[in-house]
Formats: C-alpha cells, sequence, structure tokens
C-alpha cells in the first residue's frame, strides 16, 4: 500500500507531461504568427506590384500581365 501512495504521488509531482503541452501550444501560437504574417506580407506585395503594373501600363501605353509578371 505504502508502494502504491509514494507512485500515486510521483505521478502527481511529475510535471513533464504539462510542460510539453505548453510548449505545444505555444509553438502552435508562433507558427500561427508566422503564416499569417506571411501571407499579408504577401498580400501587400502583390496589391503593390499589380498597383505599379497598371501604372506603367497607364503611362506607358503598354500591356501588363500583372499575375503573370509579363508585359510587352
Amino acid at each position: 500500500m505504502k508502494k502504491l501512495m509514494t507512485m500515486t504521488r510521483q505521478f502527481r509531482d511529475d510535471e513533464n507531461g504539462a510542460a510539453m503541452v505548453e510548449y505545444s501550444i505555444l509553438v502552435g501560437i508562433i507558427a500561427g504568427a508566422a503564416i499569417l504574417a506571411i501571407l499579408a506580407i504577401g498580400g501587400w506585395v502583390s496589391g503593390r506590384f499589380t498597383g505599379l503594373c497598371t501604372n506603367l501600363a497607364r503611362v506607358a501605353g503598354t500591356t501588363c500581365n500583372a499575375a503573370a509578371g509579363t508585359g510587352t
């Protein structure tokens, strides 16, 4: 019975599993924030490139395909 009580106390005091869960949640939050930042920056760059392409096409009188990144 004493051995069972000792094992129960050790199991109760063991915090390795809790720390692993906390680190996993933290890694998930960081990964999510990184993905959102990359998507936001990508959208901003795409918008800037499309605006540049539109302005160049208007001023120079050429055609521009912003999606393909080509122009004549």
